[in-house]
């Protein structure tokens, strides 16, 4: 019986390696995996590559160091591939010190890479970036009068997820705008792991309401609406 729901956290982050890339979901904190990261933070793994859309806001002085910055911080990020990298948060920082590498890519590029990954098409071209930094050292070519940069797809050797619900096959539907970066991050990770608000029965699910196919989940771990960090 096919059954992908993991028992802890621990069991969730089982396995995650030293120097891997990991694809985390969610624009901002919506649709975010908060508990999967907190996971990934207590699992230990280091030298690692991010992949994220916005890595965070600018730190106050005496909140908690939380999330992406809580890794950031502990120097157990290596490089960050992202659109949004504010000078003045954590991450600026520690780009301006030398501590961590950045890569900072258009948005609708880093959205399309991780979505060519998914779909298993190696490169691509585009016309966003061409004429700027963006095109340094990349392939251009001119496609119906307009130079386009050649870009490469960004897979990730794990795909951290947020779904609204789940079944035991790995079925998933997200809630709103939650579902920004989540469906083609989960098609473009080796090991795909989900947190999910909500489960449901197999067959519950309307066939046009599943976002993402149980085939490109690996692992599901429900994490109750509004405790964000406390495993089923």
């Amino acid at each position: 019986m096919i059954d992908k729901f993991v028992r802890s956290m621990a069991e969730a982050m089982n396995d995650i390696r030293d120097g891997s890339t990991i694809l985390m979901a969610g624009f901002g904190e919506v649709g975010a995996p908060h508990a999967l990261l907190q996971g990934l933070i207590e699992q230990g793994a280091t030298d690692l590559t991010i992949v994220i859309n916005s890595t965070g806001r600018v730190h106050r002085p005496g909140q908690p160091v939380t999330g992406l910055a809580r890794l950031i911080e502990q120097r157990r990020v290596r490089k960050v591939i992202t659109s949004f990298l504010r000078s003045q948060s954590i991450a600026g920082a520690a780009v301006r010190d030398g501590r961590m590498e950045a890569e900072v890519v258009p948005q609708g590029t880093l959205a399309e890479r991780i979505r060519a990954a998914g779909a298993g098409v190696p490169a691509f071209f585009t016309p966003t970036g061409a004429g700027t930094l963006v095109a340094e050292g990349k392939e251009v070519r001119e496609y119906g009068g307009r130079p386009c940069v050649l870009e490469l797809a960004l897979p990730g050797d794990v795909a951290l997820v947020e779904a609204w619900m789940a079944d035991r096959w790995g079925n998933l539907t997200y809630r709103d705008s939650s579902r920004n970066f989540n469906p083609i991050m989960a098609m473009a990770g080796a090991l795909t792991i989900v947190q999910t608000h909500h489960v449901c029965d197999l067959g519950q699910l309307p066939a046009n309401e599943i976002i993402t196919p149980g085939i490109f989940v690996d692992r599901v771990l429900h994490v109750q609406a509004g405790d964000p960090v406390l495993p089923r």
